[in-house]
Order: structure tokens, then sequence, then C-alpha cells
């Protein structure tokens, strides 16, 4: 058996990561072709679910690395196996939309055998309850395609209860069929809130189930093994997962932000597969033979045949589409903008490497005015820490990474205009590479340690930035939320803690563990990727004072409005999180102190944020989020809706004719779909800039003090 450490990847500290469905594109001839007769395709058959030969094989194995592996040891025995029955049904019906009670208390006769199943990877029960799940799915959707043969009365004074997570499981199926019976009339309720009649929204209805009864009956034995594996996995930690062979693909792509294909986004739209968005600079990009919304009805491989692919699963389309650069692949494609319904074409686009520069860094300048001069604030906006691990490990000198990147865009920053300030916009960014959080806070200070990283056996690893010099040694701020999690809490921690920056924002996620990424495949000594991967928590990391970020997060120097409450968000809502706790500091030096100035800061920030139109209207938002975040019902009433929709539409008409106003624009009298709509300002990154406009002034005036003082 090989060592675990031949074995990791890399370390991986994100919140979760995003299968992305990006392809790639060039071409040249096009024909016409026979247009595909949607009407008479069937809809597909149930698979026959059962686990295959690797399947009893992986369980067996990923049971060992969590038990062996993980941080916390877990063990498999009868609690454990009570949790993981609870959370595979939760995770396939959480809402008891689905299942009926006769369902859960068969499910039961599992109760204490879930652990032996993945232990001897005797994975019977899992699909059986997930068949069951199946049936039951298709039940609902027939019975909802049913309900829309009559027209609905929507003048009766009734609600719908959508939030089902603390009611008994149904006991009928009658019983269901009510709570259905209203999620239907709620689905129809708003279509027509969005003024469509009784017969579009028949229409739109239709396809929705129909294409929900699709999905389901196109999921495979992977997916279901899937499913169980993460189900077990989420007892154990909230970020501990098995990723199949495909989403191993997946992230390996997210990770490097690259990957070779035609260059284009796609999206499922019925049983069709269309063009959600075109990656610039790509191969479809040059080609322009590709626009949004043209609709997939083939794909061959060079000279090979056309293999159709209407009603295909959208990853099984993107598998066929992906391929090696320079590698042909042609489309048989219905454009979106074609005069003739159903006529086709046919494009061969040669696959090239794509990088996924949407994720990677940006910047951009606030200008600010302060005492008669104006300010230069750069923004960097990050929405992740990312590197090609293969590239930098294979020695490549141009590998892709977030350090990197972000060194490039100071330096053109300083030499296009000059630099007062910067923000590192942290907003949202889940974490990534955590490599790349060292790396980074290395560029705002001059050497010294950045993160403890603590094995499941006690041992503290202290990783340090030891490049000696900055690329930015100015005033810094470092903007947050809710959702900027583990390498972007280990930066702002950092930060914080070496009194390099402010913090702006929100308390951050808490996410203060650390997961490596293990290649089964090594495992088995399998060529190709046919067992996938498994993400595993394996450490803990804390903060250069000895604090765990892990539940608490990163407070903010100067806090923002917060629209979540810690105990339904972030780290902290999981059952199965680890525990906050502290370890020794360790040796560093302060660079900075902020301490006499958050006062004074923040006391401006308020005062400016009271006459600041947008910042009231996210204040008011919250509010508004925080009262519909206590409703679990909403009325079927048709009048009483209208009541309600007619409120917000007024809000967002005074809302837009206020911000019309303010740039000199005439109002407008209703907003329909073709009112084109005034930008809302970044209010929280401009206000940051001001914040650090503020310091800046704050720090000279402290100056001047101290030489008048001296002289």
């Amino acid at each position: 058996m090989p060592s675990i450490k031949s074995i990791i990847k890399t370390s991986f500290i994100a919140i979760s990561i995003s299968a992305s469905l990006s392809l790639i594109a060039n071409t040249n001839n096009a024909t016409n072709e026979k247009s595909v007769d949607v009407a008479s395709l069937h809809e597909p058959q149930m698979l026959d679910l059962s686990p295959s030969p690797v399947h009893h094989q992986a369980s067996r194995y990923i049971a060992k690395f969590i038990t062996d592996y993980h941080y916390a040891k877990p063990q498999l025995g009868n609690e454990e196996s009570v949790k993981i029955l609870d959370e595979y049904i939760e995770l396939l019906d959480g809402n008891k939309a689905y299942f009926l009670a006769e369902d859960i208390k068969s499910f039961q006769q599992y109760r204490y055998n879930m652990d032996n199943s993945i232990l001897t990877g005797w994975l019977k029960p899992s699909y059986h309850i997930y068949s069951v799940f199946q049936k039951r799915w298709s039940e609902r959707n027939q019975y909802a395609l049913s309900l829309l043969k009559k027209e609905m009365d929507f003048t009766k004074k009734e609600s719908f209860l959508f939030d089902r997570e603390e009611v008994n499981w149904a006991v009928t199926s009658e019983e269901l069929d009510e709570f259905w019976r209203k999620r239907v009339k709620s689905d129809a309720l708003n279509l027509i809130l969005a003024d469509k009649s009784w017969k579009e929204a028949v229409e739109i209805l239709e396809k929705r189930y129909k294409a929900a009864m699709r999905r389901v009956a196109q999921i495979n034995s992977e997916d279901v093994f899937s499913y169980f594996m993460n189900a077990y996995a989420r007892t154990v930690d909230p970020h501990t997962s098995y990723f199949s062979p495909r989403t191993a693909e997946n992230f390996n792509i997210d990770m490097k932000l690259s990957l070779e294909g035609i260059g284009a986004v796609l999206q499922s739209d019925d049983v069709y597969t269309k063009i959600n968005r075109i990656v610039e600079a790509g191969p479809a990009d040059k080609s322009g033979e590709l626009s949004v919304d043209d609709k997939i009805i083939a794909v061959g491989q060079g000279k090979e045949p056309l293999v159709d692919v209407v009603g295909w699963r959208l990853d099984d389309v993107v598998d066929l589409i992906r391929g090696d650069a320079g590698s042909i692949v042609r489309l048989q494609i219905e454009p979106a903008n074609s005069s003739v319904a159903g006529k086709t074409k046919i494009i061969s686009i040669v696959r090239e490497k794509v990088k996924l520069e949407e994720q990677a860094a940006k910047s951009e300048i606030i200008e600010v005015k302060s005492n008669g001069k104006i300010q230069r604030v750069g923004v960097i906006d990050l929405p992740k820490f990312y590197v090609d691990f293969r590239a930098k490990y294979e020695g490549k000198k141009d590998y892709k990474s977030t350090t990197r990147d972000i060194r490039n865009l100071i330096d053109t920053m300083k030499q296009e205009g000059g630099l007062d300030a910067l923000i590192i916009d942290l907003r949202s960014n889940g974490g990534g590479a955590l490599d790349e959080a060292v790396a980074l806070t290395g560029l705002f200070i001059d050497q010294g340690p950045v993160v403890q990283d603590r094995s499941g056996r006690g041992h503290i690893d202290l990783l340090s930035d030891t490049d000696s010099g900055t690329a930015w040694d100015g005033p810094l701020a470092v903007l947050v939320n809710g959702s900027s999690a583990s390498a972007s809490e280990i930066f702002a921690g950092a930060i914080q803690d070496y009194g390099r920056g402010l913090i702006v924002g929100e308390q951050t996620f808490g996410k203060g563990t650390v997961q490596r990424v293990l290649d089964l495949n090594q495992q088995f000594r399998s060529e190709g990727n046919a067992f996938g991967a498994l993400k595993l928590t394996i450490n803990k990391f804390y903060r250069i004072t000895g604090e765990s970020t892990q539940m608490k997060g990163v407070i903010p120097d100067i806090a923002y409005p917060d629209p979540y409450s810690r105990k339904d968000f972030g780290e902290k809502s999981y059952n199965s999180a680890l525990k906050w706790d502290v370890i020794p500091a360790a040796e560093y030096k302060r660079t900075g102190d902020f301490n006499e100035y958050i006062a004074p800061l923040t006391k401006s920030h308020h005062e400016r944020i009271k006459k600041d139109r947008e910042f009231q209207y996210i204040i008011a938002d919250i509010a508004e989020i925080n009262k519909r975040r206590e409703q679990k019902s909403i009325s079927l009433n048709l009048a009483e809706r209208k009541d309600k929709h007619k409120q917000d539409k007024q809000k967002q008409l005074e809302r837009e004719n206020q911000r019309r106003a303010a740039l000199g624009k005439k109002p407008v009298l209703e907003i329909d779909e073709d009112t084109e709509l005034v930008e809302a300002e970044d209010s929280k990154l401009h206000e940051t800039a001001n914040i650090l406009v503020d310091l800046i002034s704050l720090k000279q005036h402290q100056k001047l003090a101290d030489l008048n003082k001296g002289s």
C-alpha cells in the first residue's frame, strides 16, 4: 500500500468546489442537416441501478482512508451508522417532499448496518433507499403534471408551507398530494405574477416537471455511489467529500483555471444542451460560429460519425466535447438566430487549452477626492486562491498562480498612474490552495510566520513567508463577507495579526480546517480515473496568535451590516463541524497597530453611510430578509400576492428613479423586461476606499502632530 504522502495531491481549503462545465473551439465548414423531431422522443426509462465491483472496492478503501487519516480519526460503529442513514435520507429528501413515513420506517432495517455496508462494500442498502426515492420522485412529478389539467382557483384564502423541515413525514400519499397541490399552485402563481397566462404557465411547468423526471431517470450507478459516500463523509465533517471520477476531473480544471476544449459554457434546457456563455478569446469565440442559446444536436470526433445528444445528461455532452488540444470536434447545432425553425449546421472546431480567466484575480482603480486631492485606491478582486499544481511541480516557469497574478496587477497599477492605497476584495472567496494564501501574505509583509498547521497527532507546522521584501507596503484593507472562507481567512487573519492592514466587512465563514485530495486511482494502481478522489480533512489551521478561525472566523476591524445569523450560516451551522480551540502563539513581530484609528474611522464610516443611498438600501434589505427568513409559508391568494408584488415593484421603481435622478437621467413610469436599469454602485467597495482615504488622512495628521510636538 503506497504511503499517504505518495497519494496526497495538494492542500485544498475551500468551502466547496464548483464542478465547472466550461468547454472549448475554431470552425470551418457548415452544412444543413435534417432537424430533430423532439416530439418523437420517449421519456427515458429508469436505469437499473446497482453498485459495480469498483464501488464495492472503493467504499472499503474510502472508509480506511477516513478512519486512518482524517484529523479526528473517526471510527465506524452503530452510532455512526445511525448518523449516516439520517444524513443520506436528508441529502435525498431534506424537505420531506417525497418519502412517506412507511418508507422511512422500512429504512430502519439498515439503521445499524450502514457502517458494515461501507466497511464490507455491501452497498445494497444505499441503492435500495435510492430506488425508493427515485420511484417517489417519479410519482410526485407525475402527480404534479396531472394537476395542470384543470385551471386552479387563486381566489381561495390558503397558504403553502414550503419549509417542511420541522414537520413529520407524510403518513399517506394523500397528505403528500396536498403538499404537492399547493406546491404546484405556488409555482403556477409565481408565473402568473410574472404576467404569464394560465396556458403559458402550464406549458412552462409541464416542461419543468418532465425535465425533472428525465434528470432523475438519467441518474446512474456512479451517481448513487457518490451520494452515499458523501452522506457518509458529511457525518465526519462538512468538508470531507468523495469526488466521482467526473467531479475529480472538474476539480483539477477548477484549480488550475484551464482546460482543453472549445471555450464555451453549456447548460441544460429541457432535452437540449445549449450554449450559455462563450469564453473570451477561446476557440469558439475566435471562430465566430457559435452564439449564446445555440442548441447542440449532435457531437462527433474528427471524421467519426456524429452522435445525437438530444435528451442526454449535460455532463455526458461535456465529456464528448472536451478533448486534447489540437484535436477536432464537430458540432451539429441549431442556431438561436436562425430564421428557419429546425434548420441546423455542422461546424468543426479545433480544441485548444483555454484559460478560465473569470476566476482569476482582476484589478481596477477607484478615485476618491479628499481635501482637494484625488487619491487612487487600487482594488484587486480575488474570487478564489488558485494554482496550476501540475505545472508548478513540473517546474514550469510560467505556471498560473494567485500570487504571481496579483504581484503583476500591483506592479501595473503602480506604473499606470500610481497607487495611494490598496483593497484586496475577498468577498465570497471560498478558499483554495493553502500555499497561495501563505505566498500572497508575503506580498505585504517582509518575512515571518503566516499560519500554523496542526495535524491530528498534534504536530504543528509553522508556514512562513521566507521571501524578503514586499510588493506593496502602503495603506491596505481586506474586504470580506460571510462567504469568505479558508484561505481567505488565513490571509485576512495574518494581515490583521501583523497590523498590516484593516479588515473591513462581515464576520467570515469560520472554516479553519485543511483538506487534501487523495487520488484513489494511485491507491488501486488503476490506469485512468475509474475510482475518483477523496477530499479529506487532515489538519486544522491556526492564526499566529494561536487562535483557530474554526467556527468563529475573522472579526472585522470595521463591521458592515451582516445579512446572516451565524447559527444559520457558516461553519457554526454544521452539526459535524470540528470545534474551536487554541494552541500556543507563534513568535512574530507586528508591523503596525490600528487601535488608535479604529474609533475615528468607525465614526466617520457611520456618519457617511447615513447619507449613502445604496448603503441605506442594504440596511433596509437586510431587515426585510431577516423578516422573511422567519416565514415558513406563503400565501396562495392571487390578490394578496399581487398586492405584495405591487409593493415590491413600487420599491424597485422608486430606487431606480432615485438612481436616475442622481445621474441626471429622466425617470421611468414603470419597470418591465425591456427597461435598461441603472447599475447600482458597489457601495461596500467604495466605502472601503473611503475608509482607507480616511486612514491616510489620520496618519498624515498624526505625523504632522508628532513633528510639531518634536519641534
